[in-house]
Formats: C-alpha cells, structure tokens, sequence
C-alpha cells in the first residue's frame, strides 16, 4: 500500500516533524494556512519575545546564529530562526502555503463495531493500515476553492494557543453587547499588524481581562503607548510566579528541577515500589525548596503591594507548565500609575465599560481585551469530521485528550498529534516526538495493545492531576520531563543516558543538545 504522510500545520513542531520524516525517507506534505511557515510566532505582539533562553529554546542539530547576541531573542529573530530552518533542511517545496485544512475524515476502513474489537492499534499495531485513508478537505485561502488530499497517515501540528478563543459567557444584559466601546481576544490584536494595533490602543483607555503572560505582555505594550495619561487596567482573578528573568532564574530553576536527581524528588507514572519511596521520603525537600524560592521572589517582588502574591505554590504553577517571564520594567509601570491591577473574581459589561465585582462605580473604558486562553482540546476535536473521532478525543470534562506517549490516540488509527502536551521548552519536546513517529512510521517501533495503552495513558493522566490540579488539562510534564524522554529514548532503541559521566547524569539540566543522533542506528 502507499505510504503518504500528510501533516497539518508549519508551526514549531510541523517543521521538524517533516524534516524528519523526510530524513527517514517519506515525502510528506504539509498544509499551512498562512502565507509563511512559523505558526504563531508570526501573529504575536510587537514586544513578544523568547521567555526562556536560546540555548534552552533550539534545534537540536540547529544552533541560533551567531548574529543573534540577545539570551532572549525578538519575534522576528525567533521567526527569522525558523524560516532558516525551513531553507536549510529544504523543507519549502514541501510545504503547501494559503491551504486551511477544514476537516479530516478516516474513509474505507473498517466498520465502528470492527473498529471497537480491535485488541492492536489500527487493528494491527502497526502506522500503515490495509484499507483505512485519511481524507483531507483544504480551502484554498486566496481563492476559497475546495479540494480533497488522501494520506495514508495524518500528523496534526496545529497547537493548542490559537484558532479558538476561550471567551466568558455572560448573563443576558450584562456581555459585551451592551458595551458600547470595542471588544476583542488577544487572538484577534496579536493577529494585527504592528502598525493598525498601535493605533488601535494609541489614546485609549484599554482594560485587558486575564492574569497570566499574555495579558501583562497586552497590559505593558498598551503602558509604553499611552503612560499615565490613560492607564491600563488589569481585571485579574488569579495570580501567578513569575520570575523577572528566565537567565538567571532559568539556571537556578534548571539545576533544582530539571535533572535526574530531582527527578527522584517526583513520583513519576507506573513507577517501581523503590523510587516511589525516595521519592514520597524527598518530597517534603523538594516542598521546602519550593517555598524558599516563593520567599526569595516575595522578597525580590513588591508582590504584596499590588496584589500579585498567588494564593498557591510554586510547584503548581512549576507541575502546570505556567511559570512565566515578567515583561520589561513591568514593575515600574504599576509604580508610575500605567498599568493598574484589579483583583475580581467576576464582572459585567455596561454601557460605560464594566462593573467589578465588590464595586459601585463602573470603570470606564474604550476597548476590552480578553487575555483568557484557547479551547484547545475543543479545536483539536473540531478538525475531525466523525463523531465517533470527535468524541475520542473529547471526553469527561475530568480528562485531557488521552494520548498514548503523549502523541497517539489508542482508538484513532493512522494519526498523530504533536505539540498538545506541554513542557519549559516545547520546540525540543515537539522534535522528540517527531523523532518518535518517524521511528514509528519506519518500523522501528512496535506500540502495545490499545488495552495497554489505555492503561498507561490513565497512568500519566492521574499523575498530571496529582501535581497540577486544575491545570491537569495542559498535559504539563515538566515535572519528569527526562523520564519521558528516556521513554521515547528507550522506544527508539536509543540508550537514554545522554551525559559523559555519573556527577552529569545526575546534578546536570538536560537540554536538545543532549540528544543529537536519534536517528536509525
């Protein structure tokens, strides 16, 4: 049978995955509806940069440019870094720009009831099944034209931050409609182009609604635009750890949380009675590691002045993938009066601008920025055109998308997901798991049962709820993110000790470096 791959998305993790796949002899295509290649980093606010440092934040086999001197580079250089990547590995003619995969449908396979018997993933574990075709609907975005694409296998590289705002639902009388300035998603501000979104908040009296990275980032850009003059106001129901820097605190952090040693700290999923004893015995150290670093940052921080010390531990937000950078002299703009924060749990719109929660006065304003988030699991569901894949994928309100390896449904044949589950640096773990499917897709790995995988996916599930609570649904494995990888390691025939000596295996951060030549043996 053929063995076409296509793959939805030029993002981050589209891009490595067809360089790899292309390495491992396969000619995927890859459907793109923007213009360019680059995902989001091509629809972000003109201060967006990298949170964390390059070297954490590359290629495995691409190093940033020496050009680039900054630790923490610009949109465009991160952009730039990108594209250069595609032109390199020669991945531009396989890329099919202005092409909006509207859905995806599994045709000519087995019947639902055979497809519920089956006790072997695909029915027979393997990538290429013998009669199932994905069928691919893409728009043509210029034109508006329609055609079908067949593949015999479908990697979706379409992210979880973007496409489908999550946006709060209002009593009747008390939404945005009633609001006579202009409502909208930071979806819909980082889509514009530099120029129309500085005149858009030049003047304005903007309220950003939202607490975390994206928000501080909207409030701080709508600060250095307007001053004092006409502040922007922060509606915030709660509040996160960020570090000032990720330089400095990205190596403290690194070195206490991102080794094998601290590693043993964490119980880790289907672990052995052994090491879930070290680490229940060391939990409380890694507990009091926690709070020294929230007093440093309490101490460091006017966190108490304007309201900003968060009601939970620093290992919740380390455990959910939410610990952030601070925007530039984000302080100093809450001091002079630019920024200014409101801590509500609700509020509603009127005429005038909206109403706080605990406040008579309404507060007045122009524009409305919601800062509150996507629907990923629900955008993911969305491409797929069977019921029976939509629900798969969407389940309980009390479950994340369950994938095997954080990368294959046990009960959706011939398809991939890459970059749902998150980690500190999701460019290094997108190209894991692109390596983990081009192994799979050359046969170089052989899957258990879907029983099996059921089981382990429900393993990483109630372990990702145990440290990250609430934020379970960000699929957040920070926490034993070298175990995962000693997995995929493992998987690939590869040994997953990737250092030169005992005191480096265990006290030494693991970064993409590491694992240069996961290629065929």
């Amino acid at each position: 049978m053929e063995r076409r791959v296509a793959i939805i998305g030029a993002g981050t993790s589209g891009l490595v995955a067809c360089k790899y796949f292309l390495q491992f002899g396969f000619n995927p295509t890859v459907f793109e509806a923007d213009d360019g290649a680059g995902g989001l980093w091509r629809h972000t606010m003109e201060s967006t940069k990298l949170q964390s440092n390059k070297q954490a934040y590359r290629f495995m086999d691409f190093p940033w440019p020496s050009s680039v001197k900054e630790d923490n580079p610009s949109h465009n250089q991160m952009l730039d870094y990108l594209n250069s990547y595609a032109q390199h590995f020669s991945l531009i003619p396989h890329i099919r720009f202005n092409s909006k995969v509207i859905d995806i449908d599994y045709v000519g396979g087995e019947s639902t009831e055979e497809m519920k018997s089956w006790e072997l993933w695909g029915g027979n574990g393997r990538p290429f099944c013998s009669k199932g075709t994905w069928h691919i609907t893409v728009q043509d975005t210029k034109n508006l034209s329609l055609e079908v694409h067949k593949a015999e296998f479908v990697v979706l590289c379409i992210g979880k931050y973007s496409g489908l705002p999550n946006i709060p639902e209002f009593p009747p009388g008390q939404g945005p409609e009633v609001f006579y300035g202009k409502v909208m998603h930071s979806m819909d501000y980082s889509n514009l182009d530099n120029d129309t979104a500085a005149e858009l908040i030049r003047g304005k009296r903007i309220t950003v609604i939202g607490s975390h990275k994206s928000a501080l980032d909207l409030a701080t850009e709508c600060a250095n635009a307007n001053g004092v003059m006409h502040p922007c106001t922060i509606i915030q129901r709660t509040a996160y750890w960020f570090f000032p820097d990720f330089n400095t605190w990205g190596v403290i952090v690194g070195f206490l949380y991102f080794n094998r040693f601290a590693e043993l700290f964490v119980h880790k999923p289907g672990e052995a009675f052994l090491l879930s004893l070290v680490a229940t015995l060391l939990s409380p150290l890694r507990w009091g590691i926690s709070k020294v670093l929230e007093n440093i940052l309490k101490w460091k921080l006017p966190l108490k002045k304007y309201g900003l010390v968060p009601s939970h531990s620093f290992l919740h937000d380390l455990s959910s993938c939410l610990l952030g950078v601070l925007p530039d002299n984000f302080f100093d703009k809450l001091k002079e009066g630019s920024i200014l924060i409101k801590n509500s749990q609700s509020f509603s719109f009127c005429r005038e601008g909206v109403v706080i929660d605990g406040e008579t006065k309404p507060l007045e304003t122009d524009i409305v920025i919601f800062a509150t988030g996507y629907k990923g699991d629900e955008k993911i569901k969305n491409i797929f055109k069977s019921p029976i894949f939509q629900n798969h994928i969407l389940g309980p309100a009390t479950s994340t998308v369950p994938l095997y390896r954080q990368i294959i449904h046990p009960r959706i044949p011939q398809l991939a997901i890459i970059g749902y589950a998150e980690s500190a640096s999701n460019i290094f773990a997108s190209e894991m798991k692109s390596l983990w499917v081009a192994h799979f897709l050359d046969g170089n790995i052989e899957v258990p049962s879907i029983r099996a995988m059921e089981k382990e996916v429900k393993l990483w599930e109630d372990n990702m709820k145990q440290y990250a609570g609430t934020y379970f649904g960000k699929s957040c494995f920070d926490n034993f993110g070298i175990c995962y990888h000693d997995q995929l390691c493992k998987d690939m025939k590869h040994n997953p000790k990737r250092k030169n000596g005992i005191f480096e295996e265990l006290f030494e951060p693991y970064g993409p470096a590491d694992y240069v030549g996961l290629t065929r043996k």
